[in-house]
């Protein structure tokens, strides 16, 4: 346990000499079989969620392909590219620092080695609202599909949750 801890620390660390934060990771929320493989896991949909690193009170809710069979379950397999995003304000929100139009807020390998499912935010200033796209990458071709889903910023009222 205590070499656990150890790597975690190095790893924070590290991030904070270099100036970047540790990536994002997603909190499995559900998922569904959509494909029966006699060996391995299933091919599934896989709902998750993470919060915006640099904006308190939103959590963006991820839906995804997973590959199963032997390839799958060894993470060989490659994803398809495919995803939904829907992100929502859960609390106040607060900027942690300036943001970046384009800043990647979450990032999630979907093969072994080449493709990448990313989620970035804009800053659509003359609405006063966050936009959140998320799209698959390759090394040598990308995938022209994704999704977008945007928040408003608007007062927080604890009236407002359920």
């Amino acid at each position: 346990m205590q070499r656990g801890l150890r790597k975690v620390a190095a790893l924070a660390l590290f991030g904070s000499v270099l100036g970047g934060t540790l990536p994002v990771m997603a909190e499995e929320i559900g998922q569904v079989s959509t494909v029966f493989k006699l060996v391995g896991p299933n091919d599934r949909i896989m709902v998750e969620a993470f919060d915006d690193p640099g904006v308190e009170g939103v959590t963006c809710y991820l839906s995804r392909a997973k590959t199963g069979g032997v390839k799958g379950g060894l993470g060989l397999a490659e994803d398809r590219a495919e995803a939904s995003i829907a992100c929502r304000q859960v609390g106040p929100i607060r900027f942690k620092g300036a943001l970046k139009d384009g800043e990647e807020v979450f990032k999630e390998r979907t093969s072994l080695v080449f493709k990448t499912m990313q989620v970035v935010r804009f800053l659509d200033k003359k609405r006063n609202t966050l936009v959140y796209l998320v799209y698959s990458d390759r090394l040598i071709e990308g995938s022209p599909q994704n999704a977008v889903t945007a928040i408003p910023i608007l007062p927080w009222s604890s009236a407002a949750t359920p």
